[in-house]
């Protein structure tokens, strides 16, 4: 038996040197830029925001506790990891496929053929009895030798898949601290802006009185009133707005935690937050080893060879040993009877498929278009990487013009309302140019904050875009 198992994997070598066993593809070298556009510096620096830790990077307390209780029970976050210990089962049973399946048999049958058939004549003269029976207990082992690589393959897609449910993780924890961090900025920008209309409503308020004092002494008409009245209430319809908006938030940020709608406490306000200006972004070539999104894609290329390399395996002969060994009797009373009853075989076959209706080719040729397909998703993920990098780079460098111009023009309108107002009280300036000067001095306090908050969220997803937040 020794000499069959040994001609047959000789055969099998023979096979294996005359065909042309299916090569991987090597991640491709995306095309890289030397620096980001609109970075702060186009020289080598390799220094990054994405290298520092999240709690380092943001340093509100309240900001961070938010962060930390997403981290620990948003459901996304507990789904992914939950992923990671599926996969991580699944790899290590596909380390067991080199070993040999072991089967225990235990069998006991009866048949009763028919007194006109061969086997009931012969049972009647022979053994004098109309049936026949057959007891067996056996050990079963077969094992298939990994020759075309199929075994291998399939580890490789199963590490792959497991290293791609930890970089699915890190990708969760990077959206959840930006989400977390940009939702945070939101509603201190909602707070400002409430502080910011009732501001207003304080002092179109004082103002509609005056008006009214002016209008019963007959110095103004009623459509000075009505018109004071109308700017009063569009600072009054702000109020519920941005009361309804908070709530929203706050429900949002607290689902984001994994927590039941409720109250956020914040002890800071948007103007207290600073800006950062030294923001290194690094070389645009550390974000393929970095951003878990680009990585998973470069992992997909690993899973993408292996089945690649099934594929083609299944198309090869493929070697298999059987052995077979127990006790077998026709009688149940001296079934365990050893030796006598002892029983052993063992058997070794090469199996190559010939016609599969063009089934094994098929496939073959369907794995390789899906391979074509991940190294143009990679290439993909690296562009919209470095893309995502662009726009937050430019969204820094604009908005902060943006809010130097806002904060000047918020200035200017404040003194200008003073102004204003101290002249209607003098009667040296009209009704209409006292809620001119409040009108524009509410939309450009609430825009102001609105830029602030702009600029906050760009860091945020900036930090995120070059793949920090996961460590």
């Amino acid at each position: 038996m020794k000499n069959i198992i040994n001609r047959l994997i000789l055969i099998s070598l023979v096979i294996l040197s005359a065909c042309k066993v299916s090569k991987d593809v090597p991640a491709p070298k995306p095309e890289l830029p030397v620096a980001f556009r609109n970075a702060q510096t186009t020289t080598a620096d390799t220094a990054s925001i994405a290298n520092i830790q999240w709690k380092n990077f943001f340093t509100d307390a309240t900001l961070q506790k938010l962060i930390d209780s997403a981290i620990a029970h948003n459901y996304d976050m507990l789904i992914a990891v939950k992923n990671i210990e599926s996969s991580d089962l699944l790899f290590k049973q596909v380390k067991w496929n080199y070993l040999p399946q072991l089967n225990l048999n235990v069998t006991a049958t009866t048949s009763r053929p028919s007194d006109n058939s061969l086997n009931g004549i012969s049972l009647g003269q022979f053994l004098g009895t109309k049936h026949i029976e057959d007891y067996s207990a056996n050990l079963g082992l077969s094992w298939e030798a990994d020759i075309w690589g199929r075994i291998r393959n399939q580890n490789k897609a199963a590490l792959a898949t497991y290293l791609q449910t930890t970089e699915a993780k890190k990708a969760v924890q990077t959206n959840i601290v930006a989400s977390v961090s940009q939702g945070y900025y939101n509603l201190l920008m909602l707070d400002a802006q409430l502080d910011v209309a009732k501001k207003n409503l304080t002092l179109n308020d004082s103002t509609l009185r005056i008006i009214h004092l002016q209008f019963d002494a007959g110095q103004v008409t009623s459509l000075a009133v009505q018109q004071a009245e109308a700017q009063r209430l569009v600072a009054a319809q702000l109020v519920p707005q941005f009361e309804q908006n908070i709530t929203i938030q706050e429900n949002a940020l607290s689902i984001l935690t994994g927590a039941l709608p409720s109250r956020v406490e914040r002890s800071t306000k948007l103007d207290q937050l600073p800006l950062n200006d030294n923001l290194p972004s690094g070389l645009p070539s550390a974000i393929v080893s970095r951003r878990p999104d680009v990585r998973s894609a470069e992992l997909a290329l690993n899973i993408a060879n292996a089945q690649v390399g099934i594929a083609k395996a299944s198309m090869y002969p493929a070697l298999n040993i059987t052995a077979t060994g127990g006790v077998n009797s026709f009688r149940a009373s001296n079934w365990f009877n050893i030796p006598a009853s002892l029983f052993g075989t063992v058997a070794g076959g090469i199996t190559q498929p010939i016609f599969q209706r063009k089934r094994l080719k098929t496939q073959y040729e369907v794995a390789k278009v899906e391979r074509e397909k991940t190294v143009l998703q990679f290439r993909q993920s690296v562009l919209n990487a470095v893309g995502e990098v662009s726009d937050a780079l430019v969204k820094i460098e604009k908005l902060k013009t943006e809010q130097t111009v806002a904060a000047e023009r918020v200035r200017t309108l404040q003194q200008a309302t003073g102004n204003a107002n101290m002249l209607f009280r003098n009667g040296l300036a009209n009704y209409l140019e006292v809620i001119t000067a409040q009108s524009n001095v509410l939309q450009s306090e609430l825009e102001l904050a609105s830029v602030k908050r702009a600029q906050l969220s760009a860091v945020a997803e900036l930090y995120r875009s070059l793949g920090g937040g996961w460590q």
